[in-house]
């Protein structure tokens, strides 16, 4: 029986949309599975839209400059990504960061993808890994018969740690007569409502925290680490009573107007939808009880009396081997018609799943097709990344990791510190740029008109001199 697809996705999270809206964009047919919506759901979502947000709404800083994750995003947005055209087009204040409306976001991103007349959505489970050309992209909460599916392919157990969840708070339940809007060092705007702690009340807080009754673990999680990116609030606590200071509780340069000083500790809320209705407790990722959340973080200065539109939460992420298990297209080594993109293969971060996915698609349509796309290079935000999940990490100690300078080739002559990370993306600028000169005239035009992707070149800080070149016959 002949597919009715070019193409098999499962799993409709950002890695799996994203992978999906590249390929349809290539003109190939897309299959997506998605559980959610089929009868099944997982521990943290909420819905069954695709690319739902979980844990925060945040895809952090979006300077181009200074950041690596900044320099990702105008990298996505040069190749066509959805998931960044949809967080740009509903974006909330968050200073220098590009946060978004979640519900808003999900909902252009499933409607883009429903919508497009190459992509199937089809709402049902996925338990074994398919003969066809597919890409798994099930992210962190891939169900149970899946994940044992993977195992058994690779003969290895699949690697996890722990996920949690910040709460999301009523911004009219909080006393902005203690609370006040303000960015650290007054960067990007008022973008942040900030609740001060005096030494007092930050020492009775952490000590809360470390006696606050905990959600039990299950036997098979008793075992499993913690991402050090995403660190519950009071594991944090327990690693000594000056760690939130000097975490997400720092109150260094935020000039507190009733006082004309910075607090001793403070607790910051980020904008969570476009109305400015809901803010999420930036760092606040939290195991403790729904009970304990309540009283505990009502005693935070400005949110006695707070409302919670959602309290925190914590789930076993999983994730495979990526540097033992796959090729450097991404294909598992010993099943090459699957590939793997997202948090599976071990990339940490809402953009950076997404970015693994625009690779994962683009691969699967160059072979599809007969043709080869060749991986970005090195230097850049998206091809470290794609290096570390495909052999630049150590196999034997792979964790999950956020993309970051120092998957970069260290850069060949010393730079002063202060220009060191203008360096670096000044060289990833220059190398994306040639490039994305170099790739052919139909991978070229994916997911625009080739106006619109030089366009975005720009935006990357790529010269103004890229040309596009000439649509061809069919491409």
């Amino acid at each position: 029986m002949t597919n009715s697809f070019d193409i098999h996705i499962v799993g409709g999270g950002l890695a799996g949309s994203e992978a999906a809206w590249q390929l349809a964009e290539a003109g190939l047919r897309v299959r997506l599975s998605e559980m959610r919506g089929g009868g099944d759901t997982t521990p943290a979502h909420e819905s069954d839209r695709l690319a739902e947000m979980v844990c925060s709404n945040s895809f952090r800083s979006d300077d181009a400059d200074h950041n690596a994750v900044g320099l990702l995003h105008q990298e996505m947005r040069a190749l066509g990504s959805l998931i960044l055209r949809a967080g740009d087009q509903h974006r909330v204040p968050a200073g220098s960061a590009l946060a978004v409306d979640r519900e808003a976001f999900a909902a252009e991103v499933t409607r883009a993808i429903e919508r497009h007349p190459n992509v199937t959505v089809v709402r049902e489970r996925v338990d074994a890994l398919p003969d066809h050309p597919t890409i798994i992209a099930t992210g962190p909460l891939t169900g149970s018969k899946l994940a044992e599916a993977i195992a058994a392919e690779t003969g290895e157990g699949a690697l996890a740690f722990f996920d949690a969840i910040a709460p999301i708070i009523h911004r009219d339940s909080v006393d902005m007569d203690v609370a006040w809007m303000a960015a650290r060092w007054d960067k990007g705007g008022k973008d942040y409502i900030n609740c001060p702690l005096d030494k007092v009340q930050y020492d009775d807080f952490v000590a809360a925290l470390i006696e606050g009754e905990k959600m039990p673990f299950h036997d098979w999680e008793m075992d499993t680490p913690y991402f050090e990116g995403c660190m519950p609030i009071e594991v944090m606590a327990e690693r000594g009573p000056e760690t939130l200071r000097y975490g997400p509780m720092k109150g260094v340069g935020l000039d507190n107007p009733r006082t004309g000083r910075w607090p001793y500790a403070v607790v910051q809320l980020r904008q969570d939808n476009a109305l400015g209705t809901l803010w999420n407790m930036v760092g606040f990722q939290t195991k403790l009880k729904h009970g304990e959340q309540v009283r505990i973080f009502r005693t935070i200065p400005g949110l006695e009396n707070a409302e919670f539109a959602r309290l925190g939460g914590i789930h076993r992420n999983s994730f495979i081997n990526s540097p033992r298990l796959l090729d450097g297209e991404l294909r598992l080594k010993s099943k090459p018609n699957v590939r793997f993109a997202g948090q599976i293969t071990g990339c940490e971060g809402y953009v950076e799943s997404a970015a693994i996915g625009i690779l994962a698609a683009r691969f699967a349509a160059s072979e599809f097709k007969g043709e080869r796309f060749a991986p970005p290079p090195v230097e850049t935000a998206i091809g470290a990344l794609l290096a570390h999940v495909t052999g630049g990490a150590d196999a034997e100690t792979f964790q999950p990791m956020n993309v970051n300078f120092g998957l970069m080739p260290p850069l060949p002559e010393r730079a002063r510190k202060a220009d060191r990370k203008k360096a670096y993306t000044d060289r990833a600028r220059a190398s994306f740029a040639e490039w994305l000169d170099q790739i052919p005239p139909h991978e070229n035009s994916w997911g625009g008109e080739p106006a619109e992707l030089v366009e975005g070149a720009r935006r990357a800080g790529c010269p103004g001199d890229i040309r596009a070149p000439e649509r061809t016959a069919g491409g």
